[in-house]
């Protein structure tokens, strides 16, 4: 029997009718004659920042600052046992929900009274406190399969790091990916549901993975359980040539290849973790991007197998990633002095700011960042290496696809399409594979450069 690992988000299952719905979705793949191993997010009824795990997180930091931590708590509680109320019939299975709930809520909020006595909190009791998410959700919907006759074991990965690592490297991945491939062996016949959160992960797992470390989760399984494929289950149809909101014409792709989502996920479009890439197409397991609200539509698949594309396809697809800032350093020192770019590289490395794109002279170097807590302190740093700008209000256009490569006349014609429209064009960088092309402009003038440049794909 085929295994399928299926991943589902916060949103999908924030809600009674989006669990049952997920619920059902699995039920399918069971009846299809395939066997399935389900990897949750916190649930989230609302956007991101509505979300459990960014409640969790509020709380957190409401302890260290001694404000009203249990609020939150309590509205946690709330919602996930109103989602039990609604979905679950049998009253064993119910009452068993509730009770551990509030348990696991209780514990939580003497984790939280510690570190408001103590005054401080380290990224592995982040990570203690942002696992409860996972936790809930996992255990409900375990119990919501149990209730409509689906045997699910709900398993928790708290201890799956059983040694200490320095960082997350192929070592790393490789002994969590043995483990969890026996886990799921254990698991027989009983669908697995897991918690999104792993474990203690080197310099906790917000720092080193982020947010998205979910769906990394699934991939070190997907590789562990030697899976036919990784699903990994949104509210949208698959992954766009633009974002459809933004572009009327905007269309599915029906598959895309892994460098390619690489850097549509990193300029802006919220694809894919770029780890989650990386276990399974070394692995050649195809991740398939799907919509939970509409299930039947075979979505995106990103194929370790597309090794290249033909130069008449030309560009995949395009992006903006939105409220950037662009940071100019100019040399304060003579032509040939050496030094300059190093020391300008070691002030972000520093400050721990990640450069998107770079544009260099001899004597002048142009970067963009994301806004960053420690960005202030970094130009002034800056400041004592050479003259520099800032600019707020930037975005960054990309257009991606593996067709471009060596073809003639791309980037001219982005740049005549854009000159159009007015679109003033502050940096521009193209990487050595020649699959991306990326300009710095006025984020006011991000909406009509992306659907000018989209017109190319069309």
């Amino acid at each position: 029997m085929e295994t399928v690992i299926q991943k589902f988000g916060g949103t999908s299952i924030g809600r009674a009718g989006r669990i049952k719905n997920v619920a059902e979705i699995v039920r399918e793949t069971l009846d299809g004659g395939q066997y399935a191993v389900v990897v949750l997010s916190a649930m989230s009824d609302g956007g991101k920042e509505e979300g459990t795990t960014s409640r969790l997180m509020k709380a957190a930091n409401e302890a260290l600052a001694g404000g009203s931590y249990y609020r939150i708590i309590d509205q946690i509680e709330i919602h996930h046992i109103g989602v039990v109320n609604e979905v679950i019939d049998d009253l064993r299975i119910r009452i068993q929900l509730e009770e551990w709930i509030r348990e696991e809520l209780l514990r939580l909020k003497s984790f939280l009274d510690a570190i408001q006595v103590i005054g401080e909190i380290s990224q592995r009791s982040m990570d203690v406190i942002i696992s409860t998410g996972e936790k809930l959700s996992a255990r409900i919907f375990s119990g919501l399969l149990n209730s409509i006759g689906t045997d699910s074991e709900y398993i928790q990965l708290d201890n799956l790091v059983d040694r200490p690592f320095r960082e997350i490297d192929k070592r790393f991945c490789s002994h969590l990916q043995r483990k969890l491939g026996r886990i799921i062996a254990n698991a027989g016949a009983k669908v697995p549901v897991i918690t999104g959160f792993f474990g203690f992960a080197p310099n906790g797992i917000l720092k080193s993975i982020g947010r998205g470390y979910t769906d990394f989760t699934a991939s070190l399984i997907a590789v562990g359980a030697k899976a036919k494929e990784l699903q990994i289950w949104k509210e949208v149809d698959g992954i766009f040539t633009a974002d459809p909101n933004k572009v009327s014409a905007a269309r599915v792709l029906k598959s895309i290849a892994p460098d390619e989502a690489s850097e549509l996920t990193y300029f802006g479009s919220e694809v894919i973790h770029p780890f989650t890439m990386e276990q399974v197409i070394n692995a050649d397991i195809p991740i398939r991007i799907k919509n939970t609200l509409n299930p039947s539509l075979s979505g995106t698949t990103i194929d370790p197998l597309i090794k290249d594309r033909k130069k008449s396809e030309g560009p995949t697809a395009v992006t903006v990633k939105r409220n950037v800032i662009l940071i100019n350093i100019q040399s304060n020192r003579m032509l040939m002095a050496y030094g300059f770019m190093s020391r300008i590289f070691d002030v972000f490395n520093r400050h721990e700011i990640v450069i998107d794109l770079i544009s260099t002279s001899e004597v002048n170097v142009s970067l963009t960042v994301e806004n960053h807590q420690n960005l202030r302190a970094a130009i002034s740093d800056l400041k004592q290496i050479g003259n520099v700008t800032v600019k707020k209000q930037i975005a960054i256009l990309s257009l991606v696809g593996r067709g471009m490569q060596q073809s003639i006349g791309v980037a001219g014609e982005m740049f005549s399409r854009l000159a159009t429209q007015k679109v003033n064009i502050e940096v521009i960088s193209q990487g050595a594979s020649e699959i991306n092309i990326s300009c710095a402009i006025k984020d006011k003038d991000s909406d009509k450069a992306l659907k000018a440049v989209h017109e190319m794909l069309v």
